[in-house]
């Protein structure tokens, strides 16, 4: 039997009577159990937050995007295209064109947006928007002469606009025509076909067309702005970035999904560790408790302690009683608080017992539960604890045992 567990636990849970020792040890497990709760719950929040907005944009971003990366533009090039896709990560690879045009309306209102130019059939982003809307059929192919577009419910609602009718746009290397051939400037008519809806994350209004089309409207002949590709696993990218880089070389500029949304990405990983040393202020309330409790513990039980020491215990074990309490105060309270954390956070997962406010995408506070998170909670709670009990197992282990018997 392990003497300092056994002296700790008699000394933390006495069953001769209710004291204000009891009551301090009660609130330090009770602080602590409610705030690994909330702790687990909170981050749990934050993960379900971070998957669905990742979620959705990567129906507009790529897994990886390659682009130059001192020029807007590159020339088609079939090899170094094999070349990625010979990737073992590598699903697809699509080609896209990309740029800004005036949107030019005849009632004289103009609006600057953004056009991307796609392969209807193999690009998975403009796939991925099809299939995000029911009966929805995205057809951007020339039809009667006119070449089609999709673009954003927002433009369809501030103009007015429907299916069939002509929006004109026109780009800068049409206007610097213009004003240098001194010519009428070239406008690209569009028939619009159909709209996608962003909930009003993505900034920005984007236009998709043909890629042919973009690369007429653009003046780009055998040119392209860049190419995306999906992987089989997302999580992959970063490691996939690396190994593209050598092949591709530094002429090349390469993405992830999350280079892409950075400053969103890690305003979001900043909210969550913020609010994880913010709750953690919960636990250090609690921790405290542990430091009054134990405190009082060591002066109550001073003649015990001296007794121990007569009887040859070192103050190094006495020291390791009084840890031993601080960590017992931590674990039944991680334990507990854990338990009850982890099952709030399944039981918001399955049942949505938390709506939102708004309807946003979602309509209950998503959740998302990460071992590494649970580990870190955890880590960090029986830390501050076993901190709380250095000062009380400090002090019982300078006990002098004459000193104690002569108190007594």
């Amino acid at each position: 039997m392990n003497i300092i567990r056994f002296i700790s636990r008699r000394y933390l849970f006495s069953k001769k009577h209710i004291s204000l020792i009891s009551i301090l040890t009660g609130i330090s497990i009770g602080g602590i159990t409610i705030g690994t709760a909330l702790l687990i719950v909170i981050l749990s929040v934050f993960n379900g937050f971070f998957d669905v907005i990742r979620g959705y944009l990567l129906s507009f971003d790529p897994d990886i995007r390659v682009e130059r990366t001192s020029e807007s533009t590159m020339l088609y090039n079939q090899d170094l295209m094999d070349d990625v896709r010979a990737h073992k990560e590598v699903v697809s690879l699509t080609p896209f064109v990309s740029g800004k045009v005036m949107l030019a309306f005849q009632n004289g209102r103009n609006e600057v947006i953004s056009v991307r130019g796609v392969d209807a059939e193999n690009d998975q982003i403009f796939r991925d928007l099809e299939d995000s809307r029911e009966e929805a059929e995205y057809d951007i192919s020339v039809q009667n002469g006119k070449p089609g577009t999709v673009i954003s419910e927002a433009l369809v609602n501030r103009y007015r606009l429907e299916p069939g009718d002509e929006i004109a746009m026109l780009s800068p290397s049409g206007m610097r025509r213009a004003l240098t051939q001194f010519s009428a400037p070239r406008v690209s008519r569009f028939e619009v076909r159909n709209s996608y809806d962003t909930h009003q994350i993505i900034a920005g209004d984007v236009a998709y067309i043909g890629i042919v089309a973009a690369q007429r409207l653009f003046n780009m002949r055998n040119e392209i702005t860049g190419f995306d590709i999906q992987l089989t696993d997302t999580d992959h990218a970063e490691t996939v970035k690396a190994d593209l880089q050598e092949i591709l070389g530094p002429e090349y500029t390469i993405e992830t999904w999350y280079d892409l949304q950075k400053p969103l990405y890690d305003v979001m990983y900043l909210e969550k560790w913020g609010s994880y040393f913010i709750l953690m202020i919960i636990v250090l309330v609690a921790v405290l408790n542990i430091v009054g409790s134990l405190t009082m513990i060591v002066i109550q039980k001073k003649r015990d302690i001296g007794v121990l020491i007569s009887m040859g215990m070192t103050p190094k074990k006495i020291k390791k009683i009084f840890q031993s309490q601080g960590l017992q105060i931590g674990l039944i309270g991680c334990v507990i608080g854990g338990v009850i954390g982890i099952l709030l956070t399944l039981a918001q997962q399955e049942f949505g017992l938390v709506k939102l406010s708004s309807s946003f995408i979602i309509d209950a506070y998503p959740v998302a539960i990460q071992m590494s998170d649970i580990v870190i909670v955890l880590i960090g709670t029986m830390l501050l604890c076993l901190l709380a009990s250095w000062y009380p197992a400090a002090r019982a282990a300078a006990v002098e045992p004459a000193d104690a018997v002569r108190d007594e």
